[in-house]
């Protein structure tokens, strides 16, 4: 009787023993599927595309683990990732490129072989070669004239900057040419007329808003400046001229007093 109570209570402990293993083992495995395959900041391979990327957010949805990567829209399954230090595919490079624009919308440039016409920047694209020995890219820009509007494409090195965009109208105020902007007028048929009416609209312009003489003599000294600067970097001799034409007129004025 005493061995029989014996085999019971010792095959009661076995069935016991495995049963508690057995919970212990199902609890280990939940708690293992409670945790992500991958942490925020592993560097990981999207194995249906071969690229690499970092895990930059983690998200739990309907019992299953999904991984954002490189802080895209799309979400992957842990299926779809893999470590790349674990990775054995044929990893697909991607290139990256800084391009330095030296111009930018807007801004007002002379082109290498149009004189002192003004052209401004309306556009730009990047054209990148690559061969087995050699790479680079070009920077080629969009223009449209000034005076009329007609388009042209320059590269960067054909280009001299003039006014940048924020300064670019008042440059062209200054220069005396908002009539040559007009593209219903002949650009060329006027410019002897604005070269002579300019400097005396100026004045009318000044003497009308403040009545002062120092107004108007700051103002034609300014005009002398922009086009004793643009002179100094073009050495074109019309500049020259308009800067004679400024000179006259300050001593007009002086010799009035």
């Amino acid at each position: 009787m005493l061995f029989i109570n014996g085999d019971l209570f010792l095959l009661a402990y076995i069935i016991v023993k495995n049963y508690s293993r057995l919970i212990i083992e199902r609890m280990e495995d939940m708690d293992k599927r409670k945790k992500p395959k991958y942490k925020i900041g592993d560097t990981v391979v999207i194995t249906i595309y071969g690229t690499v990327g970092k895990v930059t957010d983690v998200k739990y949805l309907s019992g299953v683990y999904v991984y954002e990567i490189n802080n895209s829209e799309g979400l992957y399954l842990e299926s779809s990732l893999q470590k790349l230090s674990e990775y054995e595919g044929e990893i697909i490079e991607k290139e990256h490129i800084d391009i330095d624009y030296k111009y930018l919308f807007g801004d007002l440039v002379h082109v290498q072989g149009f004189g002192t016409e003004l052209f401004k920047v309306v556009g730009f694209r990047t054209e990148i070669w690559r061969y087995k020995d050699n790479a680079w890219e070009d920077v080629i820009y969009e223009l449209s004239r000034v005076s009329d509007g007609e388009w042209l494409e320059a590269g960067e090195d054909e280009l001299t900057l003039v006014a940048d965009a924020d300064s670019a109208d008042i440059f062209i105020q200054k220069l005396g040419l908002l009539s040559y902007v007009n593209k219903h007028h002949d650009p060329h048929a006027q410019k002897k007329t604005e070269m002579k009416n300019s400097f005396r609209k100026a004045e009318k312009e000044y003497l009308k808003k403040k009545h002062e003489r120092k107004e108007l003599i700051d103002g034609l000294l300014d005009i002398y400046n922009d086009y004793r600067t643009l002179y100094e970097m073009f050495h074109d001799k019309e500049y020259e001229q308009v800067m004679r034409v400024v000179i006259r007129k300050l001593k007009m004025i002086v010799n009035k007093d």
